[in-house]
């Protein structure tokens, strides 16, 4: 069974998706029907995750904070990751086992989505 998206998750997808069709990083726009936003706090706790707001996974969104409470640069940022796996999943992941994360070109990307996002 698979969930729909609320009209808050719509619209907050909605809005990131057009951010990031005007920046073009890949040929294909980010599809985001079958993305789901999903807060989860609990995830957040665990060591690994502490340091995050959001967490890509494939093509969920997973939040620290309720989606009212988060940014749309925030929901860019993610989004450009859904965005990455959709266009280069394998590349993307061992991007970040081969050269780690503060400077890996994937969150590069995904910062200057956020940092368009309004």
């Amino acid at each position: 069974m698979t969930l729909k998206q609320t009209a808050e998750e719509r619209q907050a997808l909605e809005r990131a998706k057009a951010t990031l069709d005007t920046l073009g990083f890949y040929p294909t726009p980010v599809k985001i029907d079958r993305v789901r936003i999903l807060h989860v706090p609990w995830l957040f706790k665990a060591p690994w995750f502490r340091r995050f707001h959001g967490y890509e996974m494939g093509p969920l969104i997973l939040l620290k904070h309720p989606l009212k409470d988060s940014s749309s640069s925030l929901i860019a940022h993610e989004l450009c990751h859904v965005w990455q796996d959709q266009d280069h999943r394998l590349r993307m992941w061992w991007s970040y086992v081969a050269g780690g994360y503060a400077n890996n070109p994937h969150e590069v990307e995904a910062r200057q989505a956020g940092a368009a996002a309004t």
